[in-house]
């Protein structure tokens, strides 16, 4: 079994399976990845924004962009999950601090309108994105949430993001490195990816 978590079995999988319990009863991993991808892709394309302010960026709005990308596929989409999950020997959020800590997180966002450079809106919004990238607040689809939450919030700021083209590789490499303290392969991403309207 692939394992992607480390959880050898949890209630959001088929029995002896790694395969996520889903709504088409897709029993393959790589059918199910190939859902996802579809699936996701047309509902990224259908969102409407309702955000108006930066204080809209919470918790609670991610879950909301979770389930509008997932809806096809997971009962639990935009649900916090009730698990404990790791990848490699990196450790997410413990499931019951995920409510509290995205709390105190999600409380600094409007903070990023006082930025005084181009370089210190890549620091804040590099570090912002390592800290959500440790809650890992769903069972599946954070990275894909994150990166729309993001696209939302820089558009709200005055920014285009246009991600550059790296491997998922480089994302993981560079989501370790931030676990880590160093916020150097992160802030390269941003770098590439943000430009003013």
């Amino acid at each position: 079994m692939r394992d992607k978590y480390g959880v050898t079995q949890d209630k959001y999988c088929y029995p002896d399976s790694d395969v996520l319990v889903n709504l088409l009863n897709i029993r393959d991993a790589n059918i199910l990845a190939d859902a996802e991808a579809e699936f996701t892709a047309h509902r990224y394309i259908t969102y409407e924004s309702s955000i108006q302010t930066l204080s809209d960026f919470s918790l609670d709005h991610l879950k909301h962009l979770h389930h509008h990308l997932f809806q096809d596929l997971y009962e639990w989409a935009g649900i916090v999950r009730d698990v404990d999950i790791s990848k490699g020997d990196t450790r997410f959020c413990t499931w019951t601090r995920i409510e509290p800590e995205a709390k105190k997180l999600f409380h600094t966002i409007p903070g990023l309108a006082h930025h005084e450079s181009y370089d210190e809106l890549i620091e804040k919004v590099s570090d912002l994105f390592c800290e959500m990238n440790i809650l890992h607040p769903f069972r599946e689809g954070n990275g894909r949430v994150q990166r729309f939450f993001f696209e939302e919030l820089l558009f709200t700021l005055g920014y285009d993001v246009t991600w550059p083209n790296i491997s998922q590789q480089d994302w993981i490499d560079a989501n370790i490195a931030g676990v880590n303290l160093d916020l150097e392969l992160l802030k390269a991403i941003f770098a590439q990816a943000i430009s003013e309207r």
